[in-house]
């Protein structure tokens, strides 16, 4: 009896712990409610999940270092960058029109630069060709940061072809998410590495750590082949990306292959990465800056790269879209796997939709999460209400994170819509500044309408009770998701 007292007076005394550390450290109400909710309805187990996925690392230690790695990285950049963007807003301004308040968004860290040349590519079989070419004609180096790398026939026709180069001579560095890429680290890396491809995990996984950088996650999909080449979009490498030759499930994706200043940008981004997680100090050189080299006029596209996460001051890629959604004052596309907006976003939307903006956004039918899903469908109704048109893709499975306004300005990256792409995981999107792209995204965009269902208001008030109340349910947690 005793004993079990002193057992209860304990679990009270860490539950109130906790619940001061929920109070104090979540800086969102709602997520702050949400996990009092989970701590005191779920004995034990909502502490244990909190404490695992909750913990706010945005100024935290475990990435403190990194902050100061970034902060003292390539100063001569960031000072000729800086003169370099003053310059383009100004050059640039009248072509930027209503989106220039976006492109002069928090300037000091999202470089914005001209003469690129961008290249739209939809899904594997339109990426992975370009990627292997681009890889097969590396000089000097090839740069890599994926979430998930998979062994399966592609992963492995990329990791040869990177042998291959590592053996000509070319320097090959290569970041994998230990999570993501869990299915690569016994056989692939170990390849990889013992042919000389210099090859580390963003945050190595282990028993002690294993929550907090497991809900921590480097979702990023980089390519830099010797400072002039990229790519960057929402293809992993796996060949479920690669539609023709397979007969399950169609994916539908969308990258960019990215020639001109621009990829410095990427370059960067990658090279602060690299040098956390690789414990290296790599510093400024004329091969990963190549200037003098990308003065030959590349293409007439105007491209903003951003990137966010647990180390950065503001959720940038979350910010950069709300400020392109409030700028738009025809038409906004959204595609999205994952639509769990928190507030903010969320009331973009329906002040955008409110204003006589039309705005089309395209899910997945079916989500490759029950969980997701129905929290996904649970933000419908008030979306509709404000006159937001959903359509539910049909074909497969559509991964695509793009966005298009006014058939001007197109996002193309690897954040979903959600709290964990804002706040959580490590993200990059890229905005084009370019009608011909924005108006060949917009095509692509009303072609997946062609395989999608509109979601009609009044058929969705009538779905059955018992749908709509777990649907309810999860969306009191979807700040957690």
């Amino acid at each position: 009896m005793v004993l079990s007292n002193i057992i209860v007076a304990l679990y009270i005394t860490i539950l109130v712990a906790v619940g001061i550390r929920i109070i104090l450290n979540t800086t969102t109400p709602s997520k702050g409610l949400a996990y009092l909710l989970l701590i005191f309805a779920l004995p034990v187990v909502g502490i244990l999940f909190y404490l695992s996925v909750g913990l706010n690392y945005r100024k935290r230690k475990l990435y403190q270092k990194k902050i100061a790695i970034d902060d003292e990285a390539f100063p001569e950049l960031k000072s000729k960058s800086l003169r370099y963007t003053d310059s383009i807003l100004s050059k640039h301004k009248e072509k930027l029109g209503l989106f220039y308040p976006l492109a002069s968004f928090l300037s000091q860290n999202s470089i914005i630069s001209d003469n690129n040349k961008v290249e739209l590519l939809f899904n594997g079989e339109e990426k992975f060709p370009e990627v292997l070419k681009a890889l097969k004609a590396a000089t000097k180096y090839i740069h890599l940061e994926y979430y998930i790398y998979e062994n399966d026939t592609i992963g492995n026709e990329i990791a040869q072809t990177l042998i291959a180069k590592a053996r000509d001579g070319v320097k090959v560095r290569f970041i994998y998410d230990d999570f993501g890429c869990k299915n690569i680290r016994s056989n692939i890396v170990k390849e990889l590495i013992s042919n000389g491809v210099e090859a580390f995990a963003f945050n190595k996984i282990n028993f002690v750590q294993f929550a907090n950088r497991l809900n921590y996650r480097n979702h990023r999909k980089i390519i830099v082949v010797d400072g002039k080449i990229g790519f960057i979009g929402g293809i992993n490498v796996s060949d479920k990306y690669i539609n023709p030759s397979k007969t399950d499930l169609y994916w539908r994706d969308t990258h960019l292959k990215i020639e001109g200043n621009a990829v410095l940008n990427l370059q960067y981004t990658f090279l602060t990465d690299w040098n956390f997680c690789a414990k290296q100090n790599l510093k400024f050189s004329f091969d990963f800056f190549p200037f003098e080299e990308l003065k030959t006029e590349n293409g007439d596209k105007i491209v903003q790269i951003l990137s966010s996460g647990p180390d950065s001051d503001y959720p940038n890629i979350l910010y950069s879209l709300i400020q392109t959604i409030l700028s738009a004052k025809k038409e906004i596309l959204i595609t999205t796997p994952y639509l769990i907006p928190n507030n903010s976003f969320l009331n973009a939307l329906k002040i955008a939709a409110l204003s006589n903006v039309k705005i089309k956004i395209i899910v997945p039918k079916k989500s490759d999460s029950l969980v997701v899903g129905l929290t996904t469908n649970s933000f419908f109704q008030e979306l509709l209400e404000a006159g937001v048109s959903i359509y539910r893709y049909k074909r497969g499975f559509v991964h695509a994170k793009t966005m298009v306004c006014d058939a001007t300005v197109a996002h193309v990256g690897t954040a979903n819509l959600d709290n964990r792409s804002f706040d959580l995981n490590f993200e990059i999107n890229a905005v084009v500044y370019d009608k011909k792209i924005a108006e060949s995204l917009e095509g692509k965009f009303n072609d997946d309408i062609k395989d999608s269902d509109i979601v009609d208001l009044n058929e969705w008030n009538n779905r059955p009770l018992y749908i709509k109340l777990l649907e309810k349910t999860l969306h009191l947690f979807s700040s957690l998701m």
